[in-house]
């Protein structure tokens, strides 16, 4: 692991420590937490864009198709049948 080290204000910095005594964590592992998180999102608005830059192929997207054929039976009436 590498240590980051920043600032922030004062208010942000009482939150931080507030949250961290309730969910019974160290400081630390909730801003390693949130920025995790904090990445993570960002790293998935990139996704949308590769996504609409490189859009499925017919074969990645043939199980969509098959995702539509519905069930293979209507067992819609067996609770009824065993009643």
């Amino acid at each position: 692991m590498t240590m980051i080290s920043f600032r922030v204000d004062d208010d942000e910095a009482t939150a931080a420590q507030r949250w961290a005594d309730e969910l019974g964590i160290d400081k630390s592992e909730l801003l390693r937490d949130a920025l995790h998180r904090h990445l993570t999102r960002l790293a998935t608005e990139h996704d949308a864009e590769k996504w609409l830059d490189a859009p499925l192929t017919k074969d990645e997207s043939a199980i969509g198709q098959i995702a539509e054929w519905g069930p293979a039976e209507d067992w819609s009436d067996w609770a009824d049948a065993t009643g």
